[in-house]
């Protein structure tokens, strides 16, 4: 049976065509753990297709009501102004079209479990006292955006037996990798992970793999968060609370 309610899950989009495929693979995966939802994936730019397109697909097939699931980490300006911008656009296009924007995926306790999944993947396991991490997300110009990052490796920090954990930003914030890795060996690190707070593989992951890599020190790089499954049921959780939250105004306004 097919869900009524389609999916479709918004990236930002990329020059590198990893990041597409990425996103292609972590949407195969939220098919496989809801077999009948109807799952597109659609891309603000540099990637197709792009969302009004989809859109415009779905409203031409006879769909009238949508939810827009961004596969954004936080809450900076992609999610504020260009996904409900690009939407906005589109349903005046369309206005027999329902578009409801689900909220970003971070923060999440099931983002956290995938990058240590994955940095474990890479060969950084917990206890190894002369190992110093770094935790690299894109960076913005929206402080809450990186104060997330900040928690999340102040909350490494304890218990896993490191030399350490610091935050570091590709762009537009600081510490940048090159001096969160000199905290680390201030600390006693001999050896660096790079941890990675980034959905797919792009420009920002591969300028902050260049910058570990030239530390000095053995450094492991952890792959992206991509098609973890905890990512995908996380998706699907959005999803869900984007219906729900639907249902409810419905609810409402016919009581």
């Amino acid at each position: 049976m097919t869900t009524r309610i389609p999916l479709v899950a918004l990236a930002h989009g990329s020059r590198d065509p990893r990041s597409a495929a990425t996103v292609h693979e972590l949407v195969t995966v939220v098919r496989a753990l809801r077999p009948g939802l109807d799952v597109r994936v659609a891309f603000l730019d540099l990637s197709a297709p792009r969302l009004g397109d989809v859109l415009t697909g779905l409203h031409n097939e006879g769909h009238r009501e949508v939810v827009v699931a961004p596969l954004l980490l936080g809450r900076a300006y992609h999610a504020k102004v260009d996904v409900p911008g690009a939407v906005a656009e589109t349903v005046t296009r369309l206005p027999r079209l329902s578009v409801r924007i689900a909220d970003v995926l971070g923060p999440d306790p099931r983002l956290e479990s995938a990058a240590l999944r994955r940095l474990a993947a890479a060969g950084a396991l917990p206890g190894d006292g002369k190992l110093g991490v770094v935790l690299a997300g894109a960076g913005s110009s929206h402080a809450p955006a990186n104060a997330a990052v900040h928690q999340l490796a102040h909350r490494w920090s304890f218990g896993a037996g490191w030399a350490g954990v610091e935050a570091a930003f590709a762009a537009s914030a600081q510490p940048d990798v090159p001096t969160a890795v000199e905290r680390l060996k201030a600390r006693g690190a001999q050896r660096i992970a790079l941890a990675s707070w980034f959905l797919a593989p792009g420009l920002l992951p591969d300028r902050v793999t260049t910058a570990a890599l030239a530390s000095g020190l053995d450094t492991v790089v952890a792959q992206p968060l991509g098609d973890d499954p905890e990512v995908a049921e996380l998706v699907l959780h959005r999803y869900a609370e984007a219906c729900a939250a639907e249902r409810r105004n419905i609810t409402t306004l016919v009581g």
